[in-house]
């Protein structure tokens, strides 16, 4: 019970990482706020209450201020106060520069950074008045390293993996810790849903495999184990930072 009576916060909670990590923040004590633009956030939170959990569903896209807004006001009208923020919306659309569309570009900025900015800007507005809190951002190995096809995911990720140590220093003596994680090729819904696009699924899957030094793709529980390292009071003098869970991608 690491997160016992904490109030913790997830955006894109409905399936992949998001997911895992409500489950896990709840087995673990938290009272968990899961957010989905979509319909499918309910079933999590569902989920969390059948089994002796504690959870709200605040649907709303997080690049829309007053979605953004509503979601930590929900959140603190259920519980009281916000702990635990986890920026964990995010879309990829694949693209270099010369054939990433305008749209395209604006949507991943928009949804994978803007998102990020206000979420966490009404959060922290929360976290002021209460004494403190801890925030951590999925950004991605993207952000640290340049991965093919994908200048726009890129780009909307370092910002991210900017923010967090921007953040992190704005807010270490308001007693509020941001860190982010950078996940490598995670087996999640949007992965599956990805190599599916592609004329030989099966060739794309082990190429996205072969990449990888430790030989197999990261599972989202092994993200949401390190979300949740970030979230306690183990971490309580780590701001600032980013952990790759990558298989030894970067290494």
């Amino acid at each position: 019970m690491k997160l016992k009576d904490k109030v913790a916060l997830i955006t894109g909670g409905s399936v992949g990482i998001g997911r895992a990590t409500a489950m896990l923040f709840a087995a673990e004590g938290a009272k968990v706020a899961v957010n989905s633009q979509s319909a499918k956030g309910g079933t999590v939170a569902q989920e969390i209450n059948d089994t002796g959990g504690d959870a709200i569903f605040v649907q709303g896209k997080v690049e829309n201020p007053d979605d953004a807004r509503r979601m930590v006001d929900d959140t603190v009208e259920a519980y009281g106060r916000i702990d635990i923020l986890f920026n964990n919306a995010g879309i990829v659309l694949p693209g270099r520069i010369d054939n990433t569309s305008v749209d395209d570009w604006d949507r991943m900025m928009a949804v994978n950074t803007r998102g990020v900015f206000l979420v966490s800007k009404f959060t922290v507005l929360q976290m002021k008045k209460q004494g403190g809190g801890v925030i951590i951002h999925n950004a991605s190995i993207a952000a640290v390293k340049g991965l093919k096809d994908r200048v726009g995911y890129t780009a909307s990720k370092g910002a991210v993996w900017a923010m967090t140590k921007a953040m992190a220093i704005d807010y270490i003596r308001e007693n509020i810790r941001v860190n982010c994680v950078n996940p490598g090729t995670t087996l999640t819904p949007s992965l599956e849903q990805r190599l599916q696009a592609f004329d030989d699924p099966d060739t794309a899957r082990q190429q996205f495999i072969d990449r990888q030094p430790m030989g197999r793709l990261g599972t989202p529980q092994e993200i949401a184990a390190a979300v949740l390292y970030l979230a306690h009071d183990d971490s309580a003098f780590v701001t600032g930072a980013s952990i790759n869970i990558d298989g030894g991608l970067t290494a």
